[in-house]
């Protein structure tokens, strides 16, 4: 009996240990659980010291996937498979989400940083108050030349692209809504018009470009650039920063008439676990150093008027990227328009395309 007793008491010990052993590796998974942000963003759209940076800083383990185009990340978030923390969307993209009830509300008062944010970025058509939506980057759309075929008094409006000089010179990026847009402004109309005679009228402007069009492509417009292959480009800041980088003899235009001004978006999917470090994350992106490194590794324009001091001068004051206040107030964001609107945009533009 005693030794029936012994090994009764012997079980519960092992138990007991084992039982310990256990919680703490559960509350070591709780925890480290805790400790991880979940980011979804675009290929190559942060500075990978950043996150370095925050992990060091805040004991964060930061997971980071990345997409291709809203759209993409537009359905993730809808399936729901994955429990993002925080994604970057466009504007149009940001004002859908808001719609379809996919992110949750900023609470700016956890955002001491905030308060840096250029006010004119703030407070946009797609975001009203900034209730859902950070802005991240911004930039614009406008033609890159090459000095070397082109002088820049020739490129400085949209209407001088439709000069016979430049017969199948000329790169247009393949997007509707942005080249129906050039059109449309240079007809004193907005790029969000859902008029579909003025719409109708834009293409048709656009159809007296073509002997012009070299070609109208996406990424490959960056190569042709590049490789002194065209002599004009129409596309966007980013794009334009990375092509002017590799070669000395193109520049960048905003036409001072009017053009899009586009942003991305830093967002909390409703679905997110670690609200906490997503506030903590967006706080140190928001820290004027930090925006400013970022700035100087990506290209593009910030948002964050702190951080402007900390960018060399010849980036502040260039204003192929921070364009003077006159051109600004010019620019337009792209709302989200209705699906059959939409479709109108690209029909239009692909009846254009097949033109050639």
């Amino acid at each position: 009996m005693k030794k029936l007793i012994a090994i009764f008491v012997g079980i519960l010990a092992v138990c007991a240990v084992i039982a310990g052993l256990n919680h703490q590796m559960n509350a070591k998974t709780t925890s480290n659980e805790k400790k991880v942000l979940n980011i979804y963003n675009w290929g190559d759209y942060i500075d990978p010291d950043l996150i370095t940076k925050f992990e060091k800083q805040t004991g964060y383990h930061v997971v980071y996937e990345t997409f291709d185009s809203n759209e993409a990340m537009l359905t993730k978030i809808k399936q729901g498979g994955t429990s993002y923390d925080l994604t970057v969307p466009s504007d149009y993209t940001v004002q859908r989400m808001i719609k379809s009830g996919l992110v949750a509300k900023i609470n700016k008062s956890k955002l001491s940083n905030y308060k840096n944010i250029d006010s004119r970025f703030l407070n946009l058509s797609f975001d009203p108050n900034n209730d859902y939506s950070i802005p991240y980057f911004w930039g614009t759309l406008g033609i890159v030349y090459n000095d070397q075929f082109v002088q820049a008094d020739q490129v400085q409006h949209w209407d001088q692209l439709w000069n016979p000089a430049f017969k199948k010179s000329i790169m247009l990026t393949d997007s509707a809504r942005d080249m129906l847009g050039v059109a449309l402004i240079t007809q004193g109309h907005s790029m969000n018009t859902t008029n579909y005679s003025e719409l109708k009228s834009a293409q048709k402007k656009l159809n007296l470009l073509m002997p012009n069009v070299k070609a109208v492509v996406a990424d490959e417009i960056k190569m042709y650039m590049k490789q002194n292959e065209a002599k004009i480009a129409v596309t966007y800041s980013g794009e334009a920063s990375e092509m002017m980088s590799y070669n000395k003899h193109l520049h960048y235009v905003v036409p001072d008439e009017g053009s899009n001004m586009w942003f991305d978006n830093i967002v909390i999917p409703k679905t997110a676990k670690h609200k906490a470090a997503a506030y903590a994350f967006i706080n140190f992106m928001l820290e004027p150093k930090n925006a400013a490194q970022n700035a100087e590794y990506i290209g593009y324009s910030t948002p964050n008027k702190a951080a402007l001091k900390y960018l060399p001068a010849d980036v502040r004051n260039d204003k192929q990227f921070y364009p003077a206040e006159s051109t600004v107030k010019n620019l337009e964001v792209y709302k989200d328009l209705p699906l059959k609107v939409i479709g109108n945009y690209n029909d239009l533009f692909l009846e254009f395309k097949m033109s050639k």
